[in-house]
């Protein structure tokens, strides 16, 4: 049987990748980052409606919970323990389809009831010092998806619903992988040392030639520092820490590595990043789902990003989901092919209402600094050709990877 044509366009470009250049800058806004809040909650919810859809009508219906918004409440921190003012307000808006219709009889479904429970039970999951049932006003405005949109699930094969583009790279440098595993160390191992650190984390990297800076802001959490002396303390054991944890993860002596944690910190005007939650959302900073993270878990000036937010659209239909989720892998699966010097970036493209595995070109681009010259690309191209047909031709994985919790989308 003849392969379909997926439009699959794949070329060298004779240019310095990311990782060579002289200037990179990476970041990563933490867990408890008020617009990582959302993103969790718009795909925590979208997880959960899928999960019931199906349990109730057999497949997942048309939805898009990427709309969440969180409105800063207010706090009055100290240290050996400070109180909420204000709870947290959190909305989780969005489209969903909350009956069905065979002609019979009409059925409803419990979305908003879904939706709330998905959040709940995330907040409390994730974040250990926020009181999700006297702290946070958990409020959700989710109505039927309009017809037009809907109607792409009525059809024989699966149809995007907008003319939109993913993208991705790989592989992730080693400002990359600073960046995202320093997070992950102070939000997960860490913990267990210095409980005095909170949730809402941002670092952000700065590469000049083989020199990285890192800027830490981390919320410190009132309740376990006693006075000011703890919390110097404190901060001078996580710059420990954070360091001993960069060195083995640079791994080389290739890479200075330099630090700064709490920058906006004035100890001598009394000015200390603390928190009665460990979220900087108890006081001042609001969150929306798309203005943080990419798919990959970061955000990368220096490499091609897609504008759309990834959480809380829907895993079968939504282009600004699959397209982005579906180029990081084809991106990743493409590198473990070529040398390590190359960078490879994927866009994907389509059209609203053609079929999800048919876009209207995705292009694959090996990036060398003399690709011209490499003897390697043609057998290089005709590989990411194949990686890419293959993910294409198997959209229902990724859906079903994304429903699963497999995938990352901030």
């Amino acid at each position: 049987m003849p392969k379909k044509a997926k439009n699959i366009y794949v070329e060298g470009l004779n240019e310095i990748p990311a990782p060579m250049k002289k200037v990179e800058i990476v970041e990563r806004k933490g867990i408890g980052h008020p617009d990582s809040v959302a993103d969790a909650l718009g795909e925590e919810v979208s997880r959960a409606l899928c999960k019931m859809y199906i349990k109730e009508v057999g497949h997942v219906l048309h939805h898009n919970t990427d709309e969440t918004q969180l409105a800063a409440g207010n706090a009055a921190p100290k240290f050996g323990g400070g109180y909420i003012i204000d709870p947290v307000y959190m909305l989780l808006v969005g489209r969903a389809t909350t009956f069905v219709d065979d002609g019979k009889i009409v059925k409803d479904l419990p979305c908003k009831p879904t939706a709330l429970d998905a959040a709940r039970k995330y907040l409390k999951k994730t974040f250990p010092n926020l009181d999700v049932d006297s702290e946070v006003i958990l409020d959700a405005k989710i109505g039927m998806g309009s017809d037009d949109l809907t109607g792409v699930y009525k059809t024989s094969g699966v149809l995007a619903n907008d003319t939109s583009f993913g993208v991705g790279y790989a592989p992730y440098s080693i400002t990359d992988k600073l960046t995202l595993e320093t997070e992950k160390y102070i939000n997960g191992a860490m913990k267990k040392k210095l409980p005095e650190t909170g949730q809402d984390v941002k670092v952000m990297c700065s590469r000049i030639d083989n020199t990285v800076t890192m800027t830490i802001a981390c919320a410190m959490v009132d309740k376990y520092i006693p006075d000011a002396a703890h919390y110097k303390s404190a901060i001078e054991e996580m710059y420990d820490l954070v360091t001993d944890n960069a060195l083995k993860i640079i791994g080389s002596d290739d890479i200075k590595f330099k630090l700064d944690i709490n920058t906006g910190d004035n100890y001598k005007k009394g000015i200390y990043y603390l928190t009665c939650t460990g979220l900087s959302q108890e006081m001042g900073d609001d969150g929306s789902v798309g203005r943080g993270n990419r798919c990959n878990g970061l955000i990368t000036p220096y490499r091609p990003m897609s504008m759309e937010a990834t959480s809380g659209k829907n895993p079968i239909t939504h282009i600004g989901k699959i397209y982005n989720v579906m180029s990081k892998l084809i991106a990743e699966d493409v590198a473990k092919k070529v040398t390590n010097e190359a960078e490879i970036r994927v866009r994907i493209l389509s059209q609203i209402g053609k079929p999800v595995s048919q876009p209207l070109n995705c292009s694959v681009q090996i990036v060398l600094p003399e690709a011209d010259k490499n003897k390697n690309l043609g057998k290089w191209s005709k590989e990411a050709e194949s990686i890419a047909y293959e993910w294409l031709d198997n959209v229902d994985k990724v859906s079903e990877m994304i429903i699963n919790g497999k995938i990352k989308t901030f």
